[in-house]
């Protein structure tokens, strides 16, 4: 072998194991920095954990074999079930949660990454949201919602029909909003207005209102069986709390935008429409898609509460990170292999420029 050829080779060598090192090093300082994040992040979960030992706030989950028993009159919009501490505790404990919901919901849109739009092999959640005007559904997409990636969120307000959905079965313009898989779908009010709204002022018959409930739960059942988990929640809160937020708005001018005359009118209706709640609640709770009653007079509970039935329902997700689809080592060593790269070699060992 030629002098020229044997340096080089050595050359070669000593590169080689100059790089061995250097991604030895690298990988050293990345597992100490990974374990010391992951000891951070055990010790804020340790503490989210503690104080969340005691919180079942979920509101009143309406099981099939209590919906004929239970009605929101029977419910008081001021309490706090599952949760025993006060507003700055409750806040404090929602914040807490928003990372571990954050993270929840990352993995799940992670989880289905590279998936195929459109088929619904896979998991995903949908948040139904209902209640009077001035509950505090805004809040709940502000609060709750609006503390993850909004890349993994389709949000859906349902505002009166359109003429043309008017001409199509009422589910027409609500099918389309299924969430697809890793996704979590929020409806700010939902396909339950054709079944509320509508019978409070008449605009369909006891027998119409019937079949649209038969609709409903066969919907639902379909998600279901889709692999969605079906959230519902009714925002419970008084008239003379709904009289207290409409005031604001009126005396506020950042607030007058949120404000309609017709909600005025429909405060008319208030019996009407606990009795059209209790009658949809009764015929639409089911083991896989049941109604949850939040008190709601309290912002901050009814925050914690939608935000803990989130969390449950990820939990029983459990997605996990999905695996590297590529040679990891080799995409490590390109890398090294870049000149000029900040990795830099002294005494102490890798740093970054």
């Amino acid at each position: 072998m030629s002098p020229s050829k044997k340096k080089a080779e050595k050359k070669a060598a000593k590169k080689s194991a100059t790089r061995v090192e250097e991604l030895k090093k690298l990988d050293k300082k990345a597992a100490k920095k990974a374990a010391k994040k992951a000891e951070k992040k055990k010790a804020e979960q340790k503490k989210v954990e503690k104080k969340a030992e005691k919180l079942t706030a979920a509101g009143f989950c309406v099981q099939p074999s209590q919906r004929a028993k239970v009605s929101v009159r029977d419910i008081d919009p001021r309490s706090t079930p599952g949760f025993d501490g006060d507003k700055a505790a409750g806040q404090e404990l929602l914040a807490l949660q928003s990372e571990r919901l954050s993270e929840l919901q990352e993995r799940l849109w992670a989880a289905h990454s590279g998936r195929v739009p459109g088929r619904r092999a896979g998991r995903s959640v949908l948040l139904v949201v209902q209640g009077m005007d001035t509950s505090g559904k805004g809040g709940i997409m502000r609060h709750v919602v609006g503390a993850v990636d909004p890349q993994g969120v389709d949000i859906t307000a349902f505002k009166a029909p359109t003429e043309e959905e008017k001409s199509h079965h009422f589910l027409w313009r609500v099918r389309p909003h299924q969430p697809e898989p890793g996704m979590i779908g929020v409806f700010d009010r939902s396909h339950y207005e054709d079944v509320l709204i509508h019978r409070v002022h008449g605009w369909a018959d006891d027998e119409e209102i019937a079949k649209r409930y038969r609709s409903i739960k066969t919907f639902e059942k379909e998600m279901a069986d889709d692999g969605v988990i079906v959230l519902k929640v009714m925002l419970h809160i008084s008239k003379d709390k709904q009289w207290e937020r409409l005031f604001e708005r009126l005396q506020r001018e950042d607030k007058h935008w949120k404000f309609a005359v017709s909600d005025l009118t429909e405060r008319k209706r208030w019996d009407d429409y606990m009795d059209a709640y209790d009658a949809a609640i009764a015929a639409t709770s089911t083991r896989t898609a049941p109604w949850h009653i939040i008190p709601a007079d309290r912002k901050w509970y009814a925050r914690l509460a939608v935000q803990n039935l989130l969390i449950q329902a990820l939990e029983d997700i459990d997605p996990q990170w999905p695996k590297a689809r590529f040679d990891v080592e080799k995409a490590k060593q390109r890398m090294l292999d870049e000149p000029g790269h900040p990795l830099v070699d002294d005494a102490t060992g890798a740093t970054e420029k």
